[in-house]
């Protein structure tokens, strides 16, 4: 749990709080405040990933020019953007581990964030480039060979699922890791799709088949991305994260000894694991010390998973002066 906070005094604001962030100044207050940086335990994940999917996509789109299967090569074009995407992903995961500076205060944290945004954007892109080529597929369809595709496609049902579970166990905690998670998945349930048109198309000899199964690829990534897309946006807009019940935490925050108030309460998410909290305690009878505030920390960690938080101890009756994001 990191001890990130010790507002002091009856100030409004922050200024004058000082904070140890292992900046490249010296600030040891002796509070124990330290900044878990996100575990490499995904780089490896991400680089078998990424070569898995790299190669595949190269002989998908080789069979798709050879046989002109258009859903093929709309596979394909989606796996080159996930495989950016998986770099994406992994880059900012990487630089979320770049420690505190006196620039960046926070460290790189929200680098996740903006590669799970980005993650998001790209997809919808793909999507675009893939339905333009199906609706112009369907006025003029071209012979498909049926069984090769099917080969094909099956191919990526294992290499997409093999790609899923190795980010499988950190999908529920990092919504950077479930957005490469469901990429993944999401190819491999494509990927059976394409390879049961292939196999009508063989049976059948009907091409326009290929240019529906692309939009239907295209609809069912689109309602993946969707949801990514708005939590990722929330989260650059400093939203409260989805876990977190904010009624919740203030109510447990008005419940401890003494707190007469709780105002300018704020979550937000530092990256896409670490939440932050700030918060103005009105407690009249005076500063309670550090044994309240280490109580407050470990019940927002325990309870809410917040391991960042900023508590500021008022003990007038006196307006804050600032604008409130709640009052409890």
């Amino acid at each position: 749990m990191g001890l990130h906070q010790h507002g002091h005094g009856n100030g409004h604001g922050h200024a004058g709080h000082s904070h140890d962030h292992d900046h490249e100044h010296d600030h040891n207050h002796g509070h124990g405040h330290h900044h878990h940086a996100p575990p490499a335990q995904w780089d490896r994940a991400f680089a078998i990933g990424i070569g898995l999917n790299l190669a595949y996509l190269i002989a998908e789109a080789i069979a798709g020019l050879l046989t002109h299967s258009v859903a093929l090569l709309a596979d394909a074009g989606h796996n080159l953007s996930d495989v950016l995407g998986l770099a994406v992903a992994w880059g900012g995961a990487a630089l979320a581990r770049t420690p505190p500076s006196k620039r960046f205060t926070y460290g790189l944290k929200g680098s996740t964030i903006l590669a799970a945004l980005a993650n998001a954007l790209l997809l919808l892109v793909a999507l675009g480039a893939i339905t333009m080529e199906a609706i112009e597929r369907f006025g003029n369809p071209a012979p498909v060979s049926g069984l090769t595709v099917s080969w094909v496609a099956a191919i990526g049902i294992a290499v997409n699922a093999g790609t899923a579970l190795l980010f499988a166990s950190g999908r529920k905690g990092d919504v950077n890791i479930r957005g490469a998670y469901l990429h993944m998945a999401a190819d491999a349930a494509v990927s059976a799709g394409v390879v049961v048109a292939g196999i009508v198309i063989w049976l059948t000899g009907a091409a326009w088949i290929d240019a529906l199964v692309s939009l239907v690829i295209v609809a069912l990534i689109f309602w993946q991305t969707w949801g990514l897309l708005r939590e990722t946006v929330e989260m650059a807009l400093a939203a409260v994260p989805r876990g977190i019940d904010y009624d919740g935490v203030a109510a447990a925050l008005a419940e401890l000894p003494g707190v007469h108030e709780v105002h300018d309460l704020h979550i937000w998410p530092m990256s896409t694991t670490e939440p932050g909290l700030t918060a103005h305690l009105l407690i009249p009878a005076g500063h309670p010390g550090d044994a309240f505030l280490y109580e407050a920390q470990t019940m927002l960690h325990v309870r809410f998973g917040i391991g960042h938080a900023t508590i500021q101890i008022e003990t007038g009756e006196a307006e804050c002066g600032l604008a409130s994001a709640a009052t409890v």
